[in-house]
């Protein structure tokens, strides 16, 4: 489902996985190494941790789809903000005083485009299948890792995943086989992920630890509630069993993710979390095959093979460039 999850102030934005929160980094952490791993035991535990999230997070939205007949989409993204804003102001329990009007008004920018983000996802995943639309909405995150890199291998990786979406166009009506609509929705929610990882770096460096993120979280459950008692109804929405599958969605896609990639990322670097978290597309199919028996012609699979493999270049390529220019910034000036 919607969201990045890297570390907001890492070089190397995530470029491959469903909406959820991202772990908005301490005040002045913004090149806080992570823990050198010690041997191939110590590695081994943080990228399960991070295949876990994404694991977690893509059977969630498998689940979100199965509450859509009763909820609807809007009541869904209601439902799965309200439960996660809940859980983080009580872990939370950020501070309100002290902050100027630019801190709240990146605090509202990150709320807003997590709300969209999550929201346009939810819209196409009730249209088209899961795997297609993660392929889709992860080209948002791709586009802002070529702008950022601006290198000419950055715009081959791109060219190769143009040709993984153009695959998903080549059979059947519409685009793809797919609704259009959903399609469009999906690239929305890629537009929408590019500017979440933007403002959410910007709160990581303005709020202490994950403060920023809970009150983030809690400006889009209010902008996202309205829509969805207005789609499902008030009464729909309260009934117990919906109330308990909301919150599964929420403990699913947000809460559990969020805690798995906070503990990785201290112990794995962010290019190597961003690499794992590229395979999301594979997952997210995974998903949808077994929870919604969503089935993949293999042009489908292809195309979502070749979209992952320049997710994999795109990051492994602006990892090897900030390598190179690292030590040129950090040598001592002539005197």
């Amino acid at each position: 489902m919607s969201r990045s999850a890297a570390s907001p102030d890492s070089a190397v934005p995530a470029v491959a996985t469903a909406p959820r929160a991202a772990a908005p980094a301490p005040t002045g952490s913004a090149t806080t190494p992570a823990e050198p791993p010690r041997g191939g035991s110590a590695l081994l535990a943080p990228v399960a941790l991070v295949i876990g999230a994404g694991v977690s997070v893509q059977f969630g939205a498998a689940l979100a789809v199965t509450l859509m007949p009763k909820a609807g989409a809007a009541g869904v993204v209601a439902l799965r903000l309200a439960a996660a804003a809940v859980v983080l102001l009580l872990v939370c329990r950020p501070k309100v005083r002290g902050y100027g009007r630019a801190d709240w008004g990146t605090v509202l920018a990150f709320g807003l485009a997590m709300a969209g983000m999550n929201g346009m996802f939810y819209q196409a995943v009730d249209r088209i299948p899961l795997g297609p639309a993660v392929t889709l909405e992860v080209l948002g995150p791709l586009a802002l890792s070529v702008l950022v890199s601006r290198r000419l291998s950055s715009l081959l990786w791109a060219g190769l995943a143009l040709c993984g979406v153009a695959l998903l166009s080549t059979h059947g009506g519409g685009f793809g086989g797919l609704d259009p609509i959903g399609a469009a929705f999906a690239l929305g929610a890629g537009a929408m992920w590019a500017a979440y990882i933007v403002f959410s770096a910007r709160t990581g460096r303005r709020f202490p630890q994950a403060d920023g993120l809970a009150l983030a979280m809690a400006v889009a459950a209010v902008l996202s509630l309205p829509i969805g008692v207005a789609d499902a109804g008030w009464a729909t929405l309260t009934v117990p069993s919906t109330l308990a599958l909301g919150f599964g969605v929420a403990l699913m896609s947000s809460v559990l993710p969020y805690t798995m990639e906070l503990l990785a990322l201290r112990r794995l670097p962010a290019p190597t979390f961003a690499v794992l978290m590229s395979l999301e597309p594979a997952i997210a199919a995974l998903a949808g095959l077994l929870v919604l028996h969503q089935g993949l012609a293999w042009t489908d699979a292809l195309a979502i093979a070749l979209v992952i493999a320049a997710s994999m270049g795109a990051v492994r390529a602006q990892s090897r460039a900030a390598a190179a220019t690292a030590p040129a910034q950090a040598a001592p000036q002539p005197g």
